[in-house]
Order: C-alpha cells, then sequence, then structure tokens
C-alpha cells in the first residue's frame, strides 16, 4: 500500500465523493498535513476512514481532484492503465477520423487531464499541479503505447492561472510542424497545434457536422466558422456557403481546407458576426440553414445573465435570416448554460421573431468527449437542430 499525505476533509466532501463527484473544494477541507502542491494525496474523512486518492493543489478552489476510490500509487502505470482503458473506448466510438479526444479528463477518470489525437501527433493539457508534476510520466506513457511523431502541450488556458503553473505553448517530444493534415469525415483538414482554435481545431462538434449536413440544402450561412467545419461539410449539399468569423489566421485554414478538398462554393469574410447579421437582416436576406456555434458567452457562472443575453441575440438575427422551412442549427459550448436554460433562450428568441420552431435534435458532444452521469462539467456541448414552421 503506498504512504501517501493525508487530506482529511469533512462530511460535506465524503457526501460528494459518495455521489460520484470528484471534486471537493478548499472549504471543505480539514486539515492538509504536510501536503504539497501536486501530490498525490490519501484522503480521509473525520473519523480517519479512508475515502480514496486524489491530486491535491494549494492554490485553486478545487482543492482535491478525485483519482481513485481506493489507495493507489498515482504514477506511470497508473497513467498506462486509464489510457489504454480510455484508448479502447475510442475504437469503440470513433470512425472516419484520426483525429479526437483521446482523454477527455473527468470523463475518463483522468481529472486535468487532456489528451486530444491528431493523426500521429498528441497535444495535451495539463490543468492542475498534480497533471502537471506527471508530465515525463504521460510522455512516456504515450511514446510506449502511440510511437507519436510529437507531443505538445497546449497549456495556454486561463485555468492553469488558479493552480500557479504558467500558461505556456511547449514541444514535449518529437516535432511540431507550423501545420498537420489529418482526415475527418472523408474531408481533409489542416490542424494548427501549437496556435490554432482549442488544440488545434474543433474535435467536438464532428458527429454534429454529420448531423446538420443531412438537414441543409439551397443557402447557407455558417457563424464563427473557425476553420471551417460546418461551412465545409454543408458545401456538398449545399448552393452556396458563406462561411463568416473574426479571425484571419482560422479563415486562412478554412480557405486551404476548401482547397484541399476542392469545394468551391463556400465564401469566407472576415467580419464581426454580432455586427454583420444586422446587415443582412436589413438588406432581406433569405436563407435555407443557418449555423450558430459562438465561442462560451459564459465562462464563469457569475457571467451566466449577460451569456443569456448574447445567445438570444445572436439566435434572434439567425431566425430573422430564415425562410419558412428553414433550418436553425444552433450550439452552446458552456457547461454553466444547462440545456434546459439554453432551450428556454432560443424559444424566447422565436417568439420575438414571431416564428415557430420545430425540434428534429437535441445533440450534444461526441462519445469521445464522454459524459459522467454524476459530474454535470462533463457536459458542456450543447446543440439544437430547429425547423422553421
Amino acid at each position: 500500500m503506498p504512504t501517501l499525505p493525508a487530506v482529511r476533509v469533512n462530511r460535506n466532501a465524503a457526501d460528494r465523493i459518495a455521489s460520484g463527484h470528484p471534486w471537493i473544494f478548499s472549504s471543505d477541507v480539514l486539515d492538509r498535513g504536510a501536503s504539497q502542491p501536486g501530490d498525490a494525496v490519501r484522503v480521509l474523512d473525520g473519523n480517519g476512514r479512508v475515502l480514496g486518492t486524489a491530486h491535491y493543489s494549494s492554490t485553486s478552489q478545487i482543492s482535491l481532484r478525485m483519482l481513485s476510490n481506493h489507495l493507489e500509487d498515482i504514477d506511470e502505470n497508473f497513467l498506462r492503465r486509464r489510457i489504454e482503458a480510455a484508448y479502447l473506448f475510442r475504437r469503440r466510438v470513433v470512425s472516419g477520423s484520426d483525429a479526437y479526444r483521446l482523454v477527455h479528463a473527468e470523463g475518463d477518470l483522468l481529472p486535468a487531464l487532456i489528451i486530444d489525437r491528431y493523426a500521429d501527433w498528441f497535444v495535451v493539457q495539463l490543468l492542475d499541479q498534480g497533471m502537471d508534476r506527471l508530465a515525463p510520466e504521460l510522455v512516456r506513457v504515450l511514446i510506449s503505447l502511440f510511437v507519436p511523431k510529437g507531443i505538445i502541450a497546449r497549456n495556454d488556458v486561463a485555468t492553469r492561472a488558479k493552480e500557479n503553473l504558467a500558461r505556456e505553448i511547449r514541444v514535449l517530444a518529437g516535432d511540431a510542424p507550423e501545420r498537420i493534415e489529418i482526415n475527418m469525415n472523408d474531408l481533409t483538414w489542416q490542424a494548427d497545434l501549437l496556435s490554432g482554435q482549442k488544440t488545434g481545431v474543433f474535435l467536438d462538434q464532428r458527429e454534429n457536422y454529420i448531423a446538420a449536413r443531412r438537414y441543409a440544402r439551397g443557402r447557407a450561412l455558417d457563424c464563427f466558422t473557425g476553420t471551417g467545419g460546418f461551412a465545409l461539410h454543408l458545401a456538398s449539399v449545399c448552393e452556396a456557403v458563406d462561411g463568416i468569423d473574426s479571425s484571419a489566421r482560422a479563415l486562412a485554414i478554412a480557405t486551404s481546407n476548401a482547397a484541399a478538398n476542392r469545394i468551391t462554393n463556400v465564401n469566407f469574410r472576415e467580419v464581426n458576426v454580432m455586427d454583420y447579421l444586422p446587415s443582412l437582416v436589413a438588406a432581406k436576406r433569405q436563407l435555407d440553414i443557418v449555423v450558430v456555434d459562438p465561442p462560451a458567452f459564459s465562462k464563469s457562472r457569475s457571467v451566466l445573465e449577460s451569456a443569456v443575453r448574447g445567445y438570444k441575440e445572436i439566435n434572434l438575427r439567425a431566425l430573422r435570416l430564415l425562410k419558412q422551412g428553414g433550418i436553425l442549427v444552433t450550439c452552446s459550448c458552456s457547461h454553466h448554460m444547462s440545456e434546459a436554460r439554453f432551450l428556454e433562450v432560443v424559444a424566447q428568441a422565436a417568439l420575438d421573431s414571431k416564428k415557430q420552431l420545430r425540434v428534429l435534435e437535441r445533440r450534444t458532444q461526441p462519445q469521445d468527449h464522454p459524459i459522467l452521469l454524476t459530474v454535470p462539467e462533463t457536459h458542456y456541448l450543447k446543440c439544437l437542430i430547429l425547423e422553421v414552421i
């Protein structure tokens, strides 16, 4: 049995663990003992009963992230077992793509660890002190299991500041070309692993791209298109597609993606989406399908109400562009915005636009971004496909 520092927690924390949630907040910690930042620790209740093994953070509001419900060493062998299990699951649920999420943090029982695979390259995010300390072990596991051409740490996320960790981008092993080529849904894509959106491309919309294409026709508008995800999928069934975004860098890759797939009916435009849509409404443009996939308007619960107003406004503007029989594909990637609240917001936008909507599909993130039933934070992406009737 491993000898680990002990952290005692109160009844609230013990009940939270018993309910299946891996987070323990600093306010529920009774005694940190000799624990150091990033240590794997024994978690004990007030009576000294062992609750499991966790990573300890000295600075975050989330002081403990549970890794196991019993005592065990959190080492290279532990990582190997969990990553092998995650990979076996992806082999069951991922098809038609050599790019996918290999490890989805809590969704794969590895809190604070993200691993995205892009063909022969891997991009990792180490989001707490414990996972940051395990970087060398993680690199050895990935090399032994997959023999990658490169491993990149995209530790450029705000979450690391809460852990008193540097925001940085580093090549941990191998090389990191400016762009690499991946295949997704029978299309070729370029991914910028060092500075592209998220860890390179939006892997979490992979299944929703295909779903949206099932209903598309005529003239389409893809708002916040990024590197062209929805736009390029819609092109094969639409007469013409406009993809709009404010990022010149993303649009340059989107244009390259269109050329690589010999797609000629997509026009990419660098604009501020919120300013551009009213001009289309004023020009009385009518479209057959509009996709609204904005960045997270709500990155914390404190700004949820302002985010609600933003989601309502963008959906209202999109609805005013749709013909009868038109399709709205609308998304929210904030876990603070519940599906129920999101449905309510879109319904309010529909009422204001005097349009009746039929729900065709209520969707979420793909299966390689697994959702744990007892951890609502693992469910972050909402995608609605709606028809104007």
